[in-house]
């Protein structure tokens, strides 16, 4: 008998509850005041949909709504949101007869980020507040044990496991958690488990849940001792160090035997609740994605005063190179409070002695490599172009160490305020494999994850093994990644796609990355600070 398994959650969906408040509306006219309604559209494919409206709010200019929005957050896509205010003059709540008094953009990732977000709204005050809608991403830790239970054995005593179902909304019954057997006894005492809240009951307290008692038997025909109906409410009752005991009952002892009282009695000895903490979690607590660029140089690129060149700046079209730096840094500049970013080259003779780089900065600043926005990346791209010579070979472990070496001084703070992306983006298969393999153990040790990108036509097939996905990434001396914190994708599968669906391939393993470091050192998110709660949001 094996425990079912049950996969980790990914804190990629996850839904945000948004409720809003205005000010400061003005009065229709002398003798009336607006009914205000506020509507929430969201883009899809160029298009502003109708995603819900709040209710009408008669004879009032500082309304504030009792109608939440309910929305899927996905951390690797933008999501715009637009929230159109209009005065609702028809008793049938149509737009028709309704006069706009106005709208304001966003992103939801802005929101989340802010988690209370105030914009000026022509003459009025638009607040919205974000909240994740939790309850059922924590682990339960539970404890039980058996005393006097039946003897079902002729020549010993009966070898007994539990199984606890959860009763689904649809009357059946899902095994929700199988315990070891305990050999030649009957006052077992089962190991320690935990289980998801959701896996357990559905986030429902008061869900019921069958729990039975069986002697094992090597054939399988495993011999039934009883059963008992609980709730995690009742097991609730065990968090404090009490324990909750039922007493194990078999139906057909029941109604044959005249004094029968029971099989045996369960006690549960321990019940623990396990919060564990999401994405949005740590991004509402203040935690920044710092976004760092790395962009290879070498000659394999062509040079870029030749429109065959992955360099090449058309008039008209972006390169492959600008065309993934834009579809990946859209994304995480929501999550850089700055939007101030690092970007760097490799693989070029540099001036003003031209010699070979491979960690330089594309402003030519080293003292300050940072850019103003994605598209100050931009700018500072094709304004060096010209000044370098490509060259090689394609070395990215000093890159990855230099970012490496600015997360590891988020360690010492012992607090989720930084993490670390860095984004490589190549045209070719490195040449400094051994030394990038040792790189990103190290790495996976820090609040830090590697997105590569690989452009152009090369073989990448090497690089995959950079990518965890098919099996653990060691360093030349054989010591494991702590975890997965590498993403590779060619560019050319995504070259007739939109830039949306490059970026979610290459950030949907982010949040779980982020997560799994922070809930590894134990360094719960923060809450959010009255600084952060009044910050405004906006381009």
């Amino acid at each position: 008998l094996s425990d079912p398994s049950f996969g980790s959650f990914s804190p990629c969906l996850t839904k945000v509850e948004l409720r809003l408040t205005c000010k400061g509306i003005s009065d229709r006219d002398a003798l009336s005041k607006p009914d205000p309604c506020f509507i929430l559209k969201m883009q899809s494919h160029g298009q502003w949909m109708e995603v819900d409206r709040t209710e009408v709010i008669r004879s009032c200019v500082n309304p504030t709504y009792s109608k939440v929005f309910t929305l899927d957050f996905y951390f690797e896509e933008v999501q715009r949101l637009r929230f159109e205010l209009y005065d609702i003059n028809s008793s049938h709540n149509g737009l028709k007869e309704a006069t706009f008094l106005g709208s304001v953009e966003c992103t939801l990732g802005q929101v989340s980020r802010i988690q209370t977000s105030t914009s000026p709204f022509i003459k009025y005050v638009f607040q919205i507040t974000a909240e994740e809608l939790t309850g059922n991403d924590d682990y339960i830790e539970l404890s039980f044990s058996a005393r006097k239970l039946d003897d079902k054995d002729f020549f010993s005593k009966s070898d007994p496991f539990l199984e606890i179902y959860r009763l689904n909304d649809d009357a059946t019954l899902q095994l929700v958690y199988r315990t070891e057997t305990v050999m030649n006894n009957l006052n077992p005492v089962w190991k320690t488990f935990k289980v998801s809240l959701n896996s357990l009951c559905s986030g429902d307290h008061e869900r019921k849940l069958q729990c039975t008692v069986w002697d094992w038997d090597s054939n399988g025909k495993h011999d039934y001792i009883g059963e008992f109906e609980a709730t995690f409410k009742e097991m609730r009752g065990a968090i404090d160090g009490r324990q909750v005991q039922w007493p194990c009952i078999n139906p057909k002892y029941k109604v044959k035997k005249k004094n029968y009282k029971n099989s045996g009695i369960v006690i549960l000895n321990q019940c623990k609740i396990i919060k564990m903490h999401s994405f949005l979690d740590y991004i509402m607590g203040g935690c920044q994605i710092q976004f760092t660029v790395a962009i290879d140089f070498t000659a394999s690129n062509g040079d870029p005063r030749n429109s065959c060149s992955l360099h090449y700046i058309h008039p008209y079209q972006p390169n492959e190179y600008l065309k993934a730096l834009v579809a990946v840094g859209e994304i995480c500049q929501d999550y850089d409070s700055d939007k101030m970013f690092p970007a760097f080259g490799f693989g070029a003779r540099i001036p003003p002695d031209f010699k070979v780089s491979h960690d330089f900065a594309v402003n030519f600043n080293e003292e300050n490599p940072e850019c103003a926005g994605i598209q100050g990346v931009v700018e500072a791209y094709q304004a060096c172009l010209p000044k370098l010579q490509l060259y090689g070979p394609t070395n990215i472990a000093p890159i990855i160490q230099k970012v490496a070496n600015s997360a590891s001084q988020e360690v010492h703070t012992k607090e989720a305020m930084q993490y670390f992306i860095l984004l490589i983006l190549t045209d070719g298969v490195i040449t400094d494999m051994a030394d990038t393999r040792e790189a990103i153990v190290q790495a996976s040790h820090l609040p830090m994850s590697v997105i590569i990108v690989g452009v152009g036509n090369a073989d990448f097939s090497d690089m995959q093994m950079l990518d965890g996905d098919d099996g653990i990434l060691r360093s030349p001396k054989g010591e494991p990644v702590l975890r997965d914190i590498v993403q590779f994708v060619p560019f050319r599968n995504f070259k007739h796609a939109s830039p949306a669906a490059l970026a979610k391939s290459v950030l949907a393993e982010v949040p779980n990355q982020v997560v799994d470091y922070y809930n590894s050192k134990g360094i719960k998110p923060k809450v959010p600070s009255e600084y952060q709660s009044s910050r405004p949001f906006g381009p």
